[in-house]
């Protein structure tokens, strides 16, 4: 055990084990991402905020065995906030089957989960409120999951088609790298409007764009889960909209071979990823800050 002891936002926090290989064929160490996560919270952490964060843990390396976690695990410092919230997604705060999950909003926090090897973050498309009650969601995803040998390549093509569908409906969308071997496509639901559907309702609505283009382009996108019928097509995963469901949070780490991040990407590189089979690949953690650096949050914009 090498444990040390650092401040992180006023709070003095044990960190163990900064040697330790978590990526074993980049030889990426827990230092290492912790220093990613310490220094990518500053884009980070208003995507988390107010969020109710699932995460999968590694302790002992991506080679290894991983588990889900979405309770706040024994032991969690009385400073973490958490929220209880209904296990089905409901709103409504009378049903007795809840979990109790941490919710990220600061450095301290962030940091404490990713010593526990918590490498991947996963949240709802809906907040909490202050006193831990679930809003109406504030976004709808889509899930863009190629399956081979479909790629990143297929997944922008489609994502140019999801983009146009969605603009029909006056909404715009973000891009973001899975991480894996997807792409996600975010749209910000405005104030008034669509702002009034729940979970069911947005669920709703992402099915019926899948399904749209499934019927428009049956070659190349499927709205079906059932994977005996991806071969080769891009799966438009709607229902990642239901209150149960969570997806990566933008710039988090994945969990995979190398050390990956799910990282929001231009307009103009998706349309390049659509031209060129190799116009755009999954970014590592180290591009990924030199990203931000450069074009600050794109998911943000």
């Amino acid at each position: 055990m090498n444990d040390i002891h650092v401040d992180v936002d006023g709070r003095t926090l044990k960190i163990s084990n900064l040697d330790k290989v978590l990526y074993p064929r980049t030889g990426t160490t827990k230092g290492e991402v912790l220093n990613y996560y310490a220094s990518i919270s500053g884009v980070l952490l208003p995507h988390l905020k107010d969020r109710a964060v699932t995460r999968i843990r590694w302790p002992h390396g991506v080679r290894d065995k991983s588990f889900f976690e979405k309770n706040a695990p024994a032991g969690t410092p009385s400073r973490v906030r958490t929220a209880t919230v209904p296990t089905t997604g409901s709103r409504a705060s009378s049903d007795s089957d809840t979990l109790r999950f941490p919710i990220c909003d600061d450095l301290a926090t962030l940091t404490w989960l990713v010593n526990l090897a918590a490498l991947e973050l996963h949240v709802h498309q809906w907040q909490v409120t202050k006193a831990g009650k679930p809003r109406k969601p504030d976004r709808l995803v889509i899930d863009l999951d190629p399956g081979e040998p479909a790629g990143l390549h297929e997944c922008c093509r489609v994502a140019l088609k999801v983009r146009d569908a969605l603009a029909e409906r006056d909404l715009t969308c973000t891009a973001v790298t899975s991480g894996s071997k997807g792409l996600h496509l975010y749209a910000a639901l405005p104030p008034t409007g669509r702002q009034s559907l729940d979970s069911d309702g947005t669920t709703a609505l992402a099915k019926e764009v899948a399904e749209a283009l499934q019927k428009s382009d049956p070659a190349l996108i499927t709205a079906t889960m059932t994977k005996a019928k991806r071969p080769g097509k891009v799966f438009l995963d709607w229902s990642q909209n239901s209150g149960s469901k969570t997806t990566i949070s933008p710039y988090s780490l994945r969990g995979r071979e190398r050390p990956t991040v799910a990282t929001p990407v231009t307009r103009d590189e998706v349309e390049l990823g659509a031209e060129d089979p190799l116009g755009l690949e999954q970014f590592r953690f180290e591009e990924v800050l030199e990203r931000v650096q450069d074009h600050g949050d794109l998911f943000e914009a």
